[in-house]
């Protein structure tokens, strides 16, 4: 990675970005490039934008709804999307004081106690 301007160079260790690393990188970026966190209830707003546009981008991919002419389409959108969904989120978590790996991990722990036969059980999935 070479320093441009507005390029946020941070070392990332192991081998993939953890949420922890995540959360560092974005407000990072926040801090540098972005300048300040929009408001809570506006990133609340532009979460709720960007899960439409992923909604949008499903319906068309796996749904029954066609893509329009220009629109974009495949793995590689879908990879947009979501990571744009992610880092609002991170900036929501990171403005409201959330450890977001110690909130995914309490988070799998009640969904694995909850559901220990649930899913094994329910006919619909067998």
């Amino acid at each position: 990675m070479t320093n441009q301007p507005n390029e946020i160079s941070m070392p990332i260790s192991g081998e993939g970005l953890s949420l922890g690393d995540a959360q560092a990188l974005v407000d990072h970026w926040i801090k540098t490039v972005g300048v300040r966190y929009f408001s809570e209830l506006t990133n609340t707003a532009v979460l709720m934008e960007e899960v439409g546009e992923l909604a949008r981008l499903m319906s068309r991919s796996y749904g029954d709804q066609s893509f329009k002419a220009g629109e974009k389409q495949g793995s590689e959108a879908l990879g947009e999307e979501m990571a744009d969904v992610l880092f609002v989120l991170i900036c929501l978590a990171n403005q409201t004081g959330v450890d977001l790996t110690e909130a995914f991990q309490k988070s799998m722990e009640k969904k694995t106690k909850r559901d220990a036969d649930r899913h094994k059980s329910n006919p619909k999935l067998g």
